[in-house]
């Protein structure tokens, strides 16, 4: 990365991103697990980094990072900028990353000028927002507001077996405090929640510019362990009117939901169906072999609810039709869900002012992800997204974000935390 016409912030951004892409390397990749020595080595940089600029660190009984730069009015609810700082495994080093950095930047830019805020500016990193890790919707960001519920601190870690509360008290931190309720911060006492966040998808590349406005984020359901159950046959003795191959009707349920999904697409409705992970067990396999079993994940997303909705109906009545048609059993198993979130219309045309006072092209995009800001939203907490544009997709090492990308959301930022108060009482 080069500092070349960048701003002091964007500079900087770009050591931290490179000092956290040497320290937390995982060929192909980097990984930093949730409660895990790698998104710990992040928090600490993130903090040190901070009080060199001459904020205020604490941390929440769950373990997520405050750090404060105070404004002229402390009195004011303040402005939260924040994001996460683990990830997937083998993953990219800009998904959440990238924000906590952006934030720490705008902090670096109001140190570079001389000035400060006009409210409290807190840059908040959070915890485990990678599902991948534990089965759960933002449990670091609910920590926060004090709204994870306490049978959430059972949930298992993917890789170690051990529960949440297992590992936060590891780490040196409180899960009794957390089950009980106890907030990081109270929601009254935000004023906005903005997260910058890589854009995971393809619309900023298409479109030619460097960041966009979030409109809303996705809401969705996931089950995590489903199953076609069939029976075990030989593949020659077996006649097809005596198969219950699980393979089949697996492919039946998938094509049945690409199905509806076309006529969604159809209507003008937007959605995403993706089973993530379909596999068989390798001691019961063969290439003679009629499958007796399979397991899935799947993944249904929209920011529509009544889509959700409609998607979830059709999966169930295809599970009864398929089982049916193949003999073969289906099993959900665990389900999990998060709702859908809309962004503060007060703080997107806030941004849009930012970005005409920048003369910026910063098109609307919506997220198909899911972010902390969703937590926030739902909270009644007004909330806003920046992307930055992202080449290669997410949730794999070859993310490639450009640092001047980055310090362009940086901008916008800055002008938006220092006009804030023009346009809010």
């Amino acid at each position: 990365m080069t500092a070349t016409g960048l701003t002091m912030g964007g500079a900087l951004a770009g050591r931290v991103l490179d000092a956290l892409a040497e320290a937390t390397a995982d060929a192909p990749g980097i990984t930093r697990v949730a409660y895990g020595s790698g998104e710990r080595f992040a928090h600490q940089l993130a903090r040190e980094e901070a009080e060199k600029l001459g904020a205020k660190a604490r941390i929440d009984a769950a373990g997520n990072l405050y750090l404060t730069l105070a404004g002229s009015n402390a009195d004011l609810p303040a402005i939260v900028i924040g994001s996460h700082l683990d990830s997937v495994p083998h993953g990219g080093n800009f998904d959440g990353a990238a924000g906590v950095v952006a934030g720490l930047a705008v902090i670096a830019e109001f140190v570079a000028q001389g000035t400060r805020p006009s409210r409290d500016l807190i840059l908040l990193a959070t915890r485990a927002e990678e599902a991948v890790w534990f089965p759960l919707s933002y449990p670091g960001s609910q920590a926060a507001l004090g709204l994870l519920e306490p049978q959430a601190l059972e949930a298992r870690r993917s890789d170690s077996g051990r529960t949440l509360a297992e590992h936060m008290r590891e780490e040196g931190f409180d899960p009794g405090a957390v089950g009980r309720g106890v907030a990081g911060i109270e929601a009254s006492r935000i004023a906005a929640f903005v997260e910058v966040h890589i854009e995971q998808g393809p619309r900023l590349v298409a479109a030619g510019v460097p960041a966009g406005i979030v409109t809303g984020i996705a809401g969705g359901f996931r089950y995590v362990d489903a199953a076609c159950l069939g029976a075990y046959g030989h593949s020659g003795a077996e006649p097809r009117f005596a198969r219950h191959d699980s393979v089949l009707g697996f492919t039946d349920l998938a094509a049945g939901l690409e199905a509806e999904w076309d006529a969604l697409e159809r209507e003008g409705h937007e959605a995403t169906i993706t089973f993530g992970r379909v596999e068989s067990d390798p001691s019961q396999h063969g290439g003679s072999r009629v499958l007796g079993e399979l397991r899935f994940t799947l993944d249904v997303r929209s920011a529509n609810a009544a889509v959700l909705e409609r998607i979830e109906t059709r999966l169930h009545v295809l599970f009864a039709e398929v089982g049916v048609k193949r003999g073969v059993v289906f099993e959900a198993g665990p389900r999990f869900t998060w709702e859908p979130a809309t962004m503060s219309p007060a703080l997107i045309a806030a941004f849009d002012r930012a970005a005409g006072d920048l003369q910026m092209r910063v098109p609307h995009v919506p997220s198909g992800a899911g972010h902390d800001a969703a937590t926030f939203a739902a909270a009644n907490i007004p909330s806003a997204m920046l992307f930055v544009r992202n080449e290669n997709g997410s949730h794999n090492p070859h993310e490639s974000m450009d640092i001047a990308d980055l310090d362009q959301a940086i901008r916008l930022l800055f002008r938006f935390v220092t006009g804030f108060d023009r346009g809010h009482p």
